[in-house]
Parts: structure tokens; C-alpha cells; sequence
């Protein structure tokens, strides 16, 4: 399989992300579950960006020497990109996430713990279905027409639904779930897992915690495809997904307050689908540069925030 990373590169990667998940629940266990305020949001948004901004320079600074200085900004930008879509797409999660809090009733002072626990497994998940993708493209290349126009359908099948909210309680996931676990009715603090007369029952936050975990994976179906239309280097596809959703948590509660009013950003990220959908079917007759690609995602979804504002929903008053 070929990529840039290096074994010290993957090691280098891994203990940023391990020290990076230990500091969070290190913060997480020392103040205790509390309501996260928007200033305090803002903070970790602005840290884990900039965690990912460091990397890339680094990332950049590194390649310098084995491959010169243009490949290794061709390769950044790359990351970059990557990461931008990554980041873009998981917004989509955020406003789930805020559903399936909204259908448990999780207490506020809950939802932090809930939501580092489902990126710790959305991220292994991740890690497993990008090396799976990856090996596929490296032996079958048509595969990338397959995610193509699995990136087309699902950019025009979101441009169908839009104001469709998801109906939590019917979902599958959720229904195989209760069938099978004993779930309590109430919560019972930061706990998972309780005994009661020797019996083994799961709590609500626990579900939680699953169905973050099995919504991040659905919408990485989506997200994954569209990195390998800008790299199929594992190494970059890796570690540009995972800074990216490293950030989820501080995003959500950036963004809880705000979900009404970017009614409209499911069209950029649908029209980000589609492009990146036909930027894959095309690559073999027409390449579109790193740089115009980065330029179309950009636009798309800045432009669908600023119309969210502009032009607010016909039906709620503007404060």
C-alpha cells in the first residue's frame, strides 16, 4: 500500500492522538460533568484547529527534505482539504447528535462525557474502514467510480430531503439495542453499567454513547469516499479524518445553539458531495487541481452560511 508515512511518521501521529484524547479526559474527570458554555467551547474549538494547523505544518516541514519543497506543500495542501471536508461534513453530525440528545432526554451535564466516549470509538471505527478503502482502492482502482457516484446519489438524495429530520426512535441501530440489552429508564450520573439484584443493566448514556458512535460511522460512508477523491494515501486520509473529529465534541457545543440558524447548510454540504462525486468520476479525463477543489468546498459552505443568515427561516421571527 503506498503512502508517505514512515513507521516514525504513524508513531509520531499516534502519540499526538493518544496524549490529545488524555488531556481532554484528563479536563473532562477534573471539572467534573458540567454545562458546557459557549466560551468554553469556543476555547477547545479554537485549540483542536490549531492543534491540526500545527501538524500540517509539520507534516509540511518534514517532507521538505526526502521530497522537496513543492511536494511537500502539494502534500499539505492535501491534508488541508482533506481536513476542511472532514470537518465541513461533520457538521452534519452535529445537528444528529443533537437528535438523539434531544430523543434521550441526556442531561446537559451528560452530554460531554457522552460525546468523548462515541469519538474515541467513532475514531477507531474510522481507522478500520479507511485501511479497508484504501486496500480496496490499491487492488480494484474502478472502486473510486463506485464511491463516486455513492457520492453523487448521496449529494442528490440530501438535496431531496432537506428540512427531513431523521426519525431517531424507527432507527434500526437503536431497535437491535433494546432487544438485546437491558436498558434502565432513568440515568444514574456518569455510570454505563449498573447491577441491581444481580442483574447487569445498561443505561441511557450508555445507548448514547452507541448510537453517537453508529451515526458517526454512517455518515463516514459519506465522508470517507469523498477524502479519497483528493488523496488515496492512507497516511493523510488517517490522520486529516481523525483531527477533524477529534474537534467534534467542542463543535457540537459551539454549534448547539446555532442549528436553526444555518438551515440552509444542507445544500453546501449536498453540493459538496456531488462535486467531490464527480471530481472522482472525472479524474481520468479531467483533474481538477488540490487548490480549486479546496476553493469549491470552501464557497459552498460559507456561502450556504451566509444565506442561512440573510435569508432565515420564512417561518421563526429573526431576534
Amino acid at each position: 500500500m503506498h503512502t508517505i508515512g514512515t513507521p516514525l511518521m504513524w508513531v509520531a501521529f499516534t502519540i499526538i492522538v493518544i496524549i490529545a484524547l488524555a488531556a481532554d479526559l484528563f479536563v473532562l474527570r477534573s471539572k467534573g460533568p458540567h454545562k458546557v458554555a459557549t466560551s468554553e467551547a469556543l476555547k477547545w474549538s479554537a485549540a483542536w484547529i490549531a492543534l491540526a494547523l500545527l501538524f500540517n505544518v509539520g507534516l509540511w516541514w518534514y517532507l521538505r527534505g526526502p521530497l522537496g519543497d513543492e511536494q511537500a506543500k502539494h502534500i499539505a495542501l492535501q491534508f488541508f482539504t482533506g481536513y476542511l471536508v472532514e470537518k465541513a461534513l461533520a457538521v452534519d453530525n452535529i445537528f444528529v447528535f443533537l437528535m438523539v440528545f434531544g430523543y434521550f432526554a441526556v442531561p446537559p451535564v451528560q452530554q460531554q462525557r457522552a460525546l468523548i466516549y462515541g469519538i474515541i470509538g467513532a475514531i477507531l471505527l474510522r481507522t478500520v474502514m479507511i485501511f479497508i478503502g484504501a486496500a480496496l482502492i490499491q487492488k480494484f482502482d474502478w472502486v473510486l467510480y463506485i464511491f463516486g457516484a455513492f457520492l453523487v446519489f448521496t449529494g442528490v438524495k440530501m438535496l431531496w430531503g432537506v428540512g427531513d429530520e431523521p426519525d431517531i426512535g424507527s432507527n434500526p441501530a437503536l431497535t437491535w439495542i433494546r432487544k438485546r440489552l437491558a436498558v434502565t429508564s432513568e440515568y444514574h450520573g456518569t455510570r454505563f453499567v449498573i447491577r441491581e439484584n444481580g442483574t447487569r443493566w445498561f443505561t441511557p448514556l450508555f445507548v448514547v454513547v452507541m448510537m453517537i458512535g453508529i451515526t458517526d460511522v454512517i455518515f463516514a460512508v459519506d465522508s470517507i469516499p469523498a477524502i479519497f477523491a483528493i488523496t488515496d494515501d492512507p497516511f493523510i486520509v488517517l490522520t486529516s479524518n481523525v483531527f477533524a473529529v477529534l474537534g467534534l465534541r467542542a463543535l457540537f457545543f459551539v454549534l448547539a445553539g446555532m442549528a436553526d440558524k444555518f438551515h440552509l447548510l444542507a445544500y453546501g454540504l449536498a453540493t459538496v458531495l456531488i462535486f467531490i462525486g464527480v471530481k472522482m468520476l472525472i479524474m481520468h479525463f479531467w483533474h481538477i487541481p488540490i487548490g480549486a477543489a479546496l476553493v469549491v468546498v470552501a464557497l459552498a459552505i460559507g456561502t450556504s452560511m451566509v444565506a442561512s443568515v440573510l435569508f432565515p427561516p420564512k417561518n421563526k421571527e429573526v431576534d
